[in-house]
């Protein structure tokens, strides 16, 4: 079996000091209290990612409105995670302790269609190749949201795993996708994405209350780099720089050519396609040239905070059983299906354990010299572990540092991988 060396790789460590300091003063220099009046009705809007500090700054999102004498309230903007259910919605924020915050958790699949917006389909078999036809798209958004006499939205702004714009993961992408519920999610994926986001997020901010909205940044250890808050008629203005400081921050993995890549665990509060597509080659969801080229990637588990939902799991080409007992089929088709990223949910070759993955993803291969990486997951990319013929050219990458010797990759009885003993590294 293959042996793997720990090395850490030099990312971003710029980190906010203060959380809730820095969203309380971004919500004063607004000022909110120009925005907000007491009594007033205010959604604050959250989705389903595992965003490290997702709890804190809506807890200072909630608190400063309630000094303000506001009636704030979360609404679950996440499409059709949560098993495309309001019940399963409200159990992701609960699982990530929003329930603890003392205001309502008010979860609904219905919504109000609140303008159109003219857009362009995507490609298809009757047009000629490239060509779109334009449309009148309606726009959905959630029916508490919309009653609502202010709205916040909170989100973290990354890369898309599925397209590269102005706007990508953020801001503009809760208000349109993740308020839009699983109907509105369903439309706007039927349009061209890159362009629909925008043009649907103006809509949304001419002629709806939104007052502001909280953006995160992470760097790149998974920590928030920087908290932006923006007013409401400045988000779509201004998130495209977000973005790029968003790319800027974010890990990867520092080589283009892998025999075998293994993810320890995936899941959507990894990425919304379980392993992000920046890191694990984004040809693995929309085609294209194989960049960067990780011939055989395998993903081993699946995060509890996922809930079943294992949209992504079609970009693997080998799992373990124990990965694919805890798919809830229903929760992972509904997510892709809306996502329109059929593929996403097909079922990679399932093998009885971790053992026979591994060994199967090296079938043919001399283990001195094949090109194996390991992974906690695509988010956490500050320790590598990788095999021999790696270590080499690791050595000549300056972002990289050596932590500790090689060591056997080790299984239990059963065939579980034992993920390398982080305790053995250099310190």
């Amino acid at each position: 079996m293959i042996e793997l060396a720990p090395v850490r790789q030099a990312v971003s460590e710029q980190k906010v000091a203060n959380v809730s300091a820095a969203v309380r003063n971004g919500l004063n220099a607004l000022p909110l209290a120009e925005r907000v009046r007491p009594g007033m009705r205010v959604a604050v809007a959250v989705g389903s990612r595992g965003i490290s500090c997702y709890t804190e700054v809506a807890q200072a999102v909630i608190e400063s409105l309630q000094t303000l004498g506001a009636d704030p309230f979360l609404v679950p903007a996440m499409g059709s995670h949560g098993g495309g259910t309001a019940a399963g919605q409200q159990a992701v924020l609960v699982s990530y302790g929003m329930a603890e915050l003392g205001v309502p958790i008010r979860s609904s699949l219905e919504v109000k269609q609140i303008g159109t917006v003219a857009s362009r389909l995507k490609s298809s078999s009757s047009l000629p190749s490239g060509a779109s036809e334009s449309c009148e798209m309606p726009i959905y958004w959630d029916r508490h949201a919309a009653a609502a006499e202010a709205v916040i939205p909170i989100n973290r702004v990354k890369a898309h795993t599925a397209f590269h714009a102005d706007h990508e993961s953020g801001l503009c992408k809760i208000l349109t996708i993740g308020l839009g519920k699983k109907r509105g999610a369903e439309t706007l994926h039927a349009h061209d994405a890159a362009t629909a986001i925008p043009l649907t997020a103006q809509v949304i901010l001419e002629k709806m209350p939104v007052v502001a909205g909280v953006a995160i940044v992470e760097n790149g250890r998974h920590a928030p780099a920087e908290i932006a808050v923006l007013p409401g008629e400045q988000i779509l203005e201004e998130e495209p720089q977000l973005l790029q400081q968003a790319k800027a921050h974010q890990p990867r993995i520092p080589f283009d050519d892998l025999d075998l890549l293994i993810v320890q665990e995936m899941g959507k509060d990894i990425s919304g396609t379980g392993m992000d597509t920046n890191v694990v080659g984004m040809w693995r969801r929309n085609g294209g040239p194989k960049e960067p080229d990780y011939r055989v990637l395998t993903a081993l588990d699946l995060t509890p905070a996922s809930h079943g939902n294992a949209a992504g799991v079609g970009m693997a080409d080998l799992i373990p059983e124990r990965l694919r007992a805890k798919i809830d089929w229903h929760a992972t088709y509904t997510n892709c299906a809306t996502a329109g990223n059929f593929s996403g949910a097909k079922q990679p070759m399932s093998l009885m354990s971790d053992r026979e993955v591994i060994e199967t993803g090296l079938m043919g291969r001399d283990v001195a010299t094949a090109r194996v990486a390991w992974i906690q997951n695509t988010l956490e990319l500050e320790t590598l572990w990788l095999s021999p013929a790696l270590l080499d050219e690791a050595n000549t990458l300056p972002t990289l540092t050596p932590a500790g010797p090689a060591q056997a990759v080790q299984f239990t009885a059963d065939g579980t991988l034992l993920p390398p003993a982080l305790e053995a590294m250099v310190p």
